[in-house]
């Protein structure tokens, strides 16, 4: 069997546990191949560093693309993530169009904010601009904040518990056309994970674990790239979800007991081994 290609559209931290340093091992480990388009190479991610040197690759995304189309490359998935500009969202949405294909999964994790507030790089044009290019996916990636975002309300207007997070996927499913996996979804005060609407069977079902009582950085990024993994290996929309969660209660789990700072991320490395599943 030819293993699968995923097309990887996101920015590339030095240090720092977050987007293509997550992205790689993780689809690697799943018997998948990682293809990186970086959007911006950072000496650290930007969650508690100072001084950080940026590298912008806007200019190069588009020449990559061309290449990669004059080789008439394929992929099973285009995966994107934290874009920096608003041109970039357009790069991203002419290279879904080149690329997309009837087996191609296209995974949108809109990233563009947490615990309420839009991150700072982020202007209203590039939500709006981040709205439209998840119009264009199968499958999107929200967290509470961005959920927010996409439905166009206020964060504290957000409906709650087990109802509002069906209410939530169903809503941002584009009228059941688009699948939908809410992160850091909670049907119980000492519960977390994800609510899923997929698409394919127009169910929506909740995958919880008991919540490690600890913030991490780059949990999001793990998320999607476990998801991404699992899709393009045949699992179901909630099968994808269920062993991303699982594999993030895992890291959390171990990165807890570590005492790792919260700028470092979450400790996946030595725990890759449990996204192979005997494949050889």
């Amino acid at each position: 069997m030819t293993t699968p290609c995923v097309a990887a559209i996101h920015d590339m931290s030095g240090f720092g546990r977050c987007s293509l340093t997550v992205a790689i091992p993780v689809l690697s480990a799943m018997g998948v191949q990682c293809c990186p388009l970086p959007t911006a190479f950072l000496s650290t991610h930007t969650g508690g560093f100072e001084n950080f040197t940026f590298l912008d690759m806007t200019d190069e995304m588009p020449r990559v693309a061309a290449h990669w189309k004059s080789l008439g490359l394929q992929f099973q998935s285009v995966y994107s993530g934290f874009l920096g500009s608003e041109r970039q969202i357009g790069i991203v949405e002419a290279f879904i169009r080149d690329f997309r294909t009837p087996d191609c999964i296209v995974v949108v994790d809109p990233v563009m904010g947490d615990h309420g507030k839009v991150y700072q790089t982020y202007t209203p044009a590039m939500c709006a601009g981040m709205a439209r290019l998840a119009e264009q996916a199968d499958v999107i990636t929200p967290n509470l904040t961005e959920a927010a975002l996409l439905l166009g309300i206020p964060y504290s207007d957000l409906p709650v518990g087990a109802d509002g997070c069906r209410e939530i996927v169903e809503r941002l499913s584009l009228g059941g056309r688009r699948s939908v996996v809410l992160t850091g979804a909670s049907t119980a005060p000492h519960l977390t994970g994800a609510m899923c609407f997929d698409a394919a069977s127009g169910r929506t079902e909740a995958v919880q674990i008991r919540r490690v009582e600890r913030e991490f950085h780059g949990t999001g990024d793990v998320f999607a790239s476990v998801l991404t993994g699992a899709l393009v290996h045949g699992h179901s929309l909630t099968e994808a979800a269920g062993q991303a969660v699982e594999f993030i209660r895992a890291c959390a789990e171990r990165t807890a007991a570590e005492d790792l700072p919260l700028r470092e991320g979450v400790d996946f490395e030595p725990l890759l081994g449990l996204l192979t599943g005997g494949r050889s």
